[in-house]
């Protein structure tokens, strides 16, 4: 079975699993399926709007299919999660990439 199935079979049992949701949208981003990957992101986000890594991570994926709108509000929408969990690292990853889209 490959990651995909793999993760979509963790998915069909517990679709709230986001270590599951995480990784499969790293698949569908690692195998250029941009969309995919976004929609599973959205999803992630959509239940765990604390999950900082997915802002990132998304941001990063929407860039890379041409989104850079997207990519903006994203990283803005995941500044804003990372100062409200405390996470200087994620806010400080995102804020450079930030600066790089936005200069």
């Amino acid at each position: 079975m490959d990651k995909i199935a793999a993760l979509a079979e963790i998915l069909k049992n517990d679709p709230r699993n986001a270590f599951a949701r995480y990784g499969l949208a790293m698949e569908h981003a690692a195998l250029g399926q941009f969309d995919a990957a976004c929609g599973e992101f959205g999803t992630l986000l959509l239940h765990h709007p604390d999950y900082t890594a997915g802002y990132f991570m998304s941001a990063q994926t929407m860039l890379k299919a041409g989104r850079s709108d997207d990519a903006v509000a994203r990283l803005k929408q995941g500044i804003a999660c990372a100062q409200r969990v405390g996470d200087t690292h994620a806010e400080g990853e995102m804020q450079t990439l930030l600066d790089e889209v936005v200069p």
